[in-house]
């Protein structure tokens, strides 16, 4: 496995990353805008690192279908925030979840280290951005849809070749853009463009995407495949199939796991760690 390089920090074969979510929208899945204010977004941050997050992710625009948000908005929501966590927890690394590049260039003058493209390249300019300052890119498969939108009969004859060829070929694409090889993530984007059948595979399966040695990237906590996997389980209930399914995908070689509870993903993995250091992996 390839050594990933974010900001300062190096995290070799075997090393797991926590990437902790902390939302400034008012209508997040999630937290349902808990958030969304400065000062909260900004506790929420401190309240991650406390909790062993290495990375924090911030957001400005809700994944699904809700209130348009324009450009300018999604800058007022994140860069500040960039600033202040920069500022406040110098060691941490800050990644945004951004697909456009206008908004990737403002925080990356603002101190991000990583963006976070959960829409896989709609905005080609996107990996120019990241060469141009020297961060980070998470290429993700998100089946070709356009962004903030929910699949509808999407169909694949082989979804896992078809998220490792397309997150490949981004990342490949971004390398000759200039973007640093060992600052690239791969992520098969769990339930983006993808139906639970779908995403399900993609979960047994990651074995296949790690071998490529891209560090993968993943992010499935509290997802609608969990709840429906579990018979139909509300958000606040999918806490525990999000750690078995993240066990599982450290187990398969996943690098990095972006999660709303970072202290219980940190003892999940130390728990996959200590496995792999008995069973010899």
């Amino acid at each position: 496995m390839s050594v990933l390089r974010l900001a300062d920090r190096e995290f070799r074969a075997g090393e797991f990353a926590v990437m902790a979510v902390v939302n400034r929208t008012p209508d997040s899945f999630f937290d349902r805008g808990a958030t969304y204010s400065f000062q909260a977004a900004l506790e929420a941050v401190d309240r991650a690192v406390e909790a062993g997050a290495d990375i924090v992710d911030i957001g400005g625009v809700k994944a699904g279908p809700g209130d348009e948000v324009d450009p300018a908005e999604e800058i007022r929501r994140v860069a500040d925030l960039v600033e202040a966590t920069r500022e406040r927890h110098p060691s941490v690394i800050v990644s945004v979840d951004t697909w456009r590049a206008e908004v990737g260039e403002v925080v990356a003058r603002a101190g991000a280290h990583l963006l976070n493209d959960t829409w896989g390249g709609v905005d080609p300019e996107l990996a120019r951005v990241a060469a141009e300052y020297g961060v980070g890119l998470v290429c993700a498969h998100a089946g070709r849809a356009r962004p903030r939108t929910r699949p509808h009969r999407v169909a694949y004859d082989d979804v896992v070749a078809d998220v490792i060829g397309y997150t490949v070929e981004l990342a490949e694409r971004a390398v000759r853009a200039g973007v640093p090889r060992e600052s690239i993530l791969i992520d098969p984007a769990h339930d983006f463009g993808k139906n639970t059948w779908h995403t399900l595979e993609v979960a047994r399966r990651l074995d296949e995407m790690t071998a490529t040695g891209w560090p993968v990237l993943v992010a499935v906590s509290n997802k609608d495949f969990i709840g429906e996997t579990l018979g139909g389980l509300p958000v606040h209930e999918r806490h525990v199939g999000t750690l078995a399914t993240l066990a599982v995908s450290a187990w398969q070689g996943a690098r990095v796991f972006r999660v709303h509870d970072a202290a219980a993903a940190r003892r999940a993995l130390a728990v996959v760690t200590a496995l792999r250091e008995r069973s010899g992996r």
